[in-house]
């Protein structure tokens, strides 16, 4: 009896780690990978990574089974739809492949931005296109006081910074965005980009309302004669002659136009004939206008510089840069906002920043006592139209109630 019990009792044992096996094999399933790009992934394998710096297209596909000669192809027939030489340090890449007893890449994909991306399709011949991820845009206005600054307050009220800098573009022949004070405000109509209910990306600015000491500024988009392009509420185009300063808005301002200021190098009071904006090493600096290089040089005094003639009237300077940009020299033409240079503190400079010179008539002037001029006005076939639709935005969006 004592032996069948014993027996008994080690077949129970033998059935309760065969069930318990089964049951773990039963509860093992293969993990499912997100697929925001709509592709064939179901029997692929997919690996997320991050670019590192100095990664090569060479370095990212070589470790996973791609031959020198398909990273080759693949090169040369992405230079017309996406180059592989685009790729960024620091941005996402996707990589699914099939599993055999070796790797076999089959898709490759880079996402561009929160919105588009580029498919590399390696599973026959080399197909690659760009897409965009499922999403929606909506209209939405922006509204608030400026209390310690207008990225500082965007960040508290959890909104895209970039809604500022490129607000602060629209208005820079207009408003210089380092002087707002306290209680200056602004309503901006923007849309949005939105993935899964959420905003990822900001579209464009509609129009926008800025009440800066204590007068209204406003800006409407109307493409109607030229795409990207802003208008004052009665139809005057917002790109004046000049920017309000040869760095985008990121600087401030540490010595103004004087006729004698304390030269803090050479120690002694002597005229300071420019504006001074301070700026981490290497910001771009641009052209506040459309001209031609006159000069592109260096000298002790103001280190690696250049000079640009606008018109018979205006010519502008620029100083202590750390290098100039590429092509840039004597003769050639230069368009508002291009990039002429870096920052630096070459030259007579304690530290980095630009000085801004600024001619009139062959005489240096303050160029914040100069009114900017503005550019061609709307065409008179649009005005109606554009008035009429500018009313509009003012009426739903501008008047309504906060």
């Amino acid at each position: 009896m004592k032996s069948f019990i014993k027996t008994l009792l080690k077949l129970i044992f033998l059935v309760v780690i065969i069930f318990s096996c089964k049951k773990e094999k039963i509860e093992v399933q293969k993990e499912i990978q997100p697929n925001p790009f709509q592709l064939e992934i179901d029997d692929l394998i997919s690996i997320k990574d991050t670019i590192k710096q100095s990664e090569t297209i060479s370095d990212i596909l070589i470790p996973h089974n791609v031959s020198l000669q398909l990273i080759h192809e693949l090169e040369k027939k992405s230079l017309n739809i996406f180059p592989l030489r685009k790729f960024k340090a620091g941005n996402e890449i996707y990589i699914y492949a099939k599993w055999d007893s070796v790797e076999t890449l089959k898709y490759l994909v880079y996402p561009i931005d929160e919105i588009n991306y580029v498919v590399y399709d390696l599973r026959d011949s080399i197909k690659i296109y760009k897409k965009q991820i499922p999403h929606y845009i909506k209209t939405e206005l922006v509204q608030f006081k400026i209390e310690e600054g207008l990225i500082l307050d965007l960040k508290k009220l959890n909104l895209d910074t970039e809604i500022g800098f490129t607000t602060a573009d629209i208005y820079e022949s207009k408003i210089d965005f380092t002087t707002l004070q306290p209680d200056d405000e602004f309503k901006i109509l923007v849309e949005q980009y939105y993935v899964d209910n959420k905003p990822v990306k900001l579209s464009k600015v509609v129009a926008a309302q800025i009440k800066y000491k204590n007068k209204d500024y406003y800006a409407f988009l109307y493409e109607k004669e030229n795409k990207n392009s802003y208008y004052d509420e009665t139809g005057k185009s917002m790109q004046g002659m000049f920017l309000t300063a040869p760095i985008k808005f990121r600087y401030r301002i540490t010595s103004k136009f004087s006729r004698n200021r304390f030269h803090p190098v050479l120690l002694r009071n002597k005229a300071h004939l420019g504006t001074d904006y301070a700026a981490a090493h290497g910001t771009p600096i641009q052209s506040t206008a459309n001209g031609i290089v006159v000069e592109a040089s260096y000298t002790s005094g103001n280190g690696y510089y250049v000079k640009i003639k606008h018109n018979a009237t205006y010519t502008t300077q620029y100083l202590h840069m750390s290098k100039f940009a590429a092509g840039i020299r004597k003769g050639v033409k230069v368009s508002q906002g291009q990039t002429i240079g870096y920052v630096g503190s070459s030259g007579l400079a304690t530290g980095p920043h630009v000085c801004y010179r600024f001619w009139k008539n062959g005489k240096q002037v303050d160029p914040f006592r100069e009114k900017g001029q503005s550019s061609e006005p709307l065409n008179k076939k649009y005005l109606s139209d554009y008035l009429k639709y500018k009313d509009e935005i003012i009426k739903k969006y501008f008047l309504s109630p906060a």
